[in-house]
């Protein structure tokens, strides 16, 4: 029996509708120069995780429960004295989402988690200078898989969309016609 493969609505809406439009806009020759979103990294940094190693295991959980992946611990790479840092201690989580989680984190987080942000009015368009785009976040709150009663602290993570966007121009316009909501700039 031949098992069905369930595409996601904003996978579908990537394929059916941005990437014809795409094509016409920056007049590409081959669908394979069409930018397409590869990854999605979310990251919380947990400086604080020096002075209370339990504030690593709330993290872990948030994101693990934010994403549906288990995260991974991020190390320090060098000792930095000025912020009592030893090389290898531990003072973050981050999640590399890819496929059906990629898709479904994208849609939760511009249809569901940013509307839910008080006076939201939309989110600087601001990319890396290779068609990437980090958005930071002030609480995780927004997310309504998060309960309330399970967070010891309000607490912060950055989401980089990461895109084979050659230009800014093109990883902004894809990610505007996926329905991120941009601000506009008057």
């Amino acid at each position: 029996m031949a098992e069905t493969k369930v595409v996601h609505k904003l996978l579908a809406r990537y394929r059916n509708d941005v990437v014809p439009a795409l094509m016409q806009e920056f007049k590409y020759d081959n669908i394979m120069q069409v930018p397409r979103i590869k990854k999605v990294v979310v990251n919380i940094g947990a400086g604080e995780a020096n002075d209370n190693p339990k504030v690593l295991d709330f993290a872990v959980d948030t994101l693990r429960t934010i994403t549906g992946q288990q995260p991974v611990i991020t190390r320090a790479r060098k000792s930095i004295a000025g912020f009592k840092l030893r090389e290898g201690r531990a003072i973050g989580v981050k999640v590399t989402l890819r496929g059906e989680r990629m898709w479904s984190l994208l849609d939760r987080l511009m249809n569901v988690a940013l509307p839910r942000i008080r006076d939201f009015r939309g989110i600087p368009s601001k990319l890396d200078g290779r068609g990437n785009f980090t958005l930071g976040l002030r609480e995780q709150l927004i997310f309504p898989e998060v309960p309330f009663d399970s967070i010891d602290k309000v607490r912060g993570m950055e989401i980089t969309v990461v895109t084979s966007a050659k230009t800014d121009e093109e990883g902004r316009r894809l990610l505007k016609l996926l329905g991120m909501p941009f601000e506009d700039v008057k």
